[in-house]
């Protein structure tokens, strides 16, 4: 039977800077990142609907000025794999899965690329700044099923939030919570797509 691999990528495969790079960036606390921040321009730029400079201009709510470039080298210039994740989808890979990303994240996913080579692995099938539907939306998975021409029995998705896999359930995705290299090794064991041993 086809068995099709949708996986998430910030903080499933690749530690996500945001939380920790910003904040120290531009001098704030990371409550004080989330006050000041426009509640919804980062989803907008992660959609594809506004452009990197428009994303920049609008980030704060007061819209006051900063170091726009050097936050995007903050966030950008060092991507790296979630620990034992990288042996994990090798391992996937060479057994001739069908392994896609589905992620919520801006075009910036080309510099993940540039740093880490996911395409050795994986697909980049479904971003949602080209997709233009963002994780939890139920449209981010079927979407994918239809694309794939696939059916849900075949599929399996990986995220580290439980309110994305609860939408990949919703339409009868099965879903892992991702919370380690470990411990998915041992579910992805349990469905058959890796080898008992673990």
């Amino acid at each position: 039977m086809r068995r099709v691999i949708l996986i998430d990528v910030m903080d499933t495969l690749v530690q996500e800077p945001f939380f920790e790079r910003a904040p120290r960036f531009l001098g704030l606390t990371l409550d004080e990142l989330m006050q000041a921040k426009h509640p919804t321009v980062w989803a907008e730029f992660e959609c594809g609907e506004i452009d990197e400079p428009t994303m920049l201009a609008r980030f704060f709510r007061d819209q006051r000025p900063f170091d726009g470039a050097g936050l995007k080298h903050a966030l950008t210039c060092d991507y790296r794999w979630v620990p034992g994740m990288e042996a994990l989808l090798a391992e996937l890979a060479a057994r001739s899965h069908e392994i896609h990303a589905l992620s919520n994240y801006p075009h910036w996913y080309r510099l993940i690329e540039e740093q880490l080579g996911l395409e050795r692995y994986l697909c980049w099938s479904f971003v949602s700044c080209d997709t233009g539907v963002r994780k939890p939306d139920a449209r981010a998975f079927t979407g994918a099923l239809e694309t794939l021409g696939a059916e849900p029995g075949q599929c399996l998705f990986i995220d580290d939030r439980e309110a994305n896999c609860a939408a990949a359930r919703s339409v009868k995705i099965d879903a892992i919570l991702f919370t380690g290299a470990h411990e998915l090794g041992l579910e992805l064991a349990r469905r058959g797509l890796l080898g008992s041993e673990r």
